[in-house]
């Protein structure tokens, strides 16, 4: 069943969804450095943290915590600017100690809103970083907005990677282009002696790119610079866009910047519901 009421918004070329089958792998870093990456490759970007239960892009990107959004003609957010990226987040609008409590399609409207009433201006993507699994807030996105493709992020361990196959699976089911997988923290160097081994396994997203007919857009090191420049508010791409982390990252930003170009994202969504 096609959805007539799909969205496309003024000024925005794309819409990216960073999603992930499930929590701990690392999505919003690499939704972020994905932003700024693009960033430097000289497009135009925003992002919006549709994760409304676990915001982190205001901390990830060095917003303050009470930093609310103006507001033009009573109903349109403006967003803020940080690192020189538009950014709307639900953490903008309720503090640290108040929890949001809400149904799936509270969380689903509050994101659609949050989507469709902010003044994005001209962006070429709009990257959005998506809550894990594959729920309402997940369905809604793919049903209202335009999207141009979606990155899937996973890690090479066999229970992340069986979420990550879920996640895929949803997109192609709402005729939505996987653009490709991002494999996070793919192998660990020692700092010490240098010795590189693969904590997680090995050639797990490879496997699973070449099972969905998708690319690998990358693999990325388990690294404590990555960790730490996120908490700290200055992401890797930011902090130090020369050092190693970072050219992962705008290699992988190069990748999907050409599928972009491809306008991937003409058709609507369409769901498919099969036994």
């Amino acid at each position: 069943m096609s959805d007539q009421s799909a969205v496309t918004l003024d000024g925005v070329k794309h819409i990216v969804a960073v999603a992930s089958g499930k929590g701990g792998v690392g999505k919003s870093t690499t939704a972020v450095n994905l932003a700024l990456a693009l960033q430097r490759e000289g497009l135009s970007v925003g992002m919006l943290d549709a994760d409304i239960y676990g915001p982190s892009l205001a901390l990830m990107l060095g917003i303050a915590d009470g930093t609310r959004p103006e507001v033009a003609d009573g109903k349109y957010f403006i967003p803020l600017e940080a690192h020189g990226l538009k950014v709307m987040s639900m953490a903008f609008l309720l503090t640290d100690s108040s929890p949001v409590v809400w149904r799936g399609p509270m969380a689903s409207g509050a994101m659609q809103q949050m989507l469709t009433q902010s003044l994005w201006g001209e962006l070429d993507v709009l990257i959005v970083d998506m809550p894990p699994g594959t729920g309402d807030i997940q369905l809604t996105l793919a049903q209202k907005a335009r999207l141009s493709g979606a990155v899937i992020v996973t890690t090479p361990q066999d229970l992340a990677l069986i979420d990550a196959r879920k996640g895929l699976e949803m997109f192609q089911k709402v005729a939505v282009p996987v653009l490709g997988i991002v494999e996070n923290m793919a192998i660990h160097q020692c700092s010490q002696c240098g010795h590189e081994e693969h904590i997680f396994g090995e050639g797990g997203g490879t496997r699973v790119a070449e099972q969905y007919g998708v690319e690998l857009l990358g693999a990325l090191p388990l690294q404590m610079s990555i960790r730490a420049e996120a908490e700290s508010g200055i992401p890797s791409v930011a902090a130090d866009p020369a050092s190693p982390a970072s050219l992962h990252y705008r290699d992988i930003a190069r990748r999907v910047a050409a599928k972009l170009q491809q306008d991937l994202g003409g058709a609507r969504p369409v769901i498919s519901v099969e036994d």
